[in-house]
């Protein structure tokens, strides 16, 4: 019975070290590294919309200038002493697709992915909104709401005064 508890926890932490050892190698030759501390916010962007490509010097360990490259936007270098840099994404990229976003610090890359979504970038000064008015304002739904509401405040109601009518009397 031992044997084959070693044997099972044996396969598990095989099968599990597989798993982890297939995320750390990228599919291209070049020497790629687990990419924690690069980013590009927002991930997902309309075509001729902007990103913010980031590095943590801390958790990525890169000292040095960071290139960052991308089929969708021109090159772009993040100096030793900064932590970003703001890319301007090409207006004729695909939308739906997804495209790498390559960042180099001395000899090694991380990856990160870059997804254009549909549709038109947000222009500079945007309409943020109603603000609180009545835009979406549906009578059927604030009617339903308040008598799902009314419906629970009496079944608590009439729950509590016929237990409290059970336990008095």
């Amino acid at each position: 019975m031992r044997a084959i508890r070693v044997a099972s926890a044996a396969l598990l932490g095989v099968t599990a070290l597989t798993f982890c050892a297939s995320a750390a190698v990228a599919d291209d030759d070049d020497h790629y590294v687990m990419s924690n501390g690069y980013s590009v916010l927002p991930s997902a962007v309309a075509a001729g919309g902007q990103v913010t490509v980031e590095v943590d010097r801390h958790t990525s360990g890169c000292r040095s200038s960071v290139t960052v490259t991308s089929e969708v936007f021109d090159a772009v270098v993040i100096p030793r002493g900064s932590s970003s840099a703001v890319v301007l994404v090409d207006r004729d990229a695909r939308a739906g697709a997804s495209y790498r976003v390559t960042f180099s610090c001395g000899g090694l890359s991380a990856v990160k992915e870059l997804t254009i979504v549909g549709g038109r970038p947000v222009p500079q000064g945007v309409h943020a909104g109603e603000g609180g008015s009545v835009a979406g304002f549906d009578l059927e739904e604030i009617g339903l709401g308040a008598a799902l509401i009314a419906g629970s405040v009496g079944a608590a109601y009439y729950f509590s005064r016929r237990r409290a009518g059970e336990d008095g009397g």
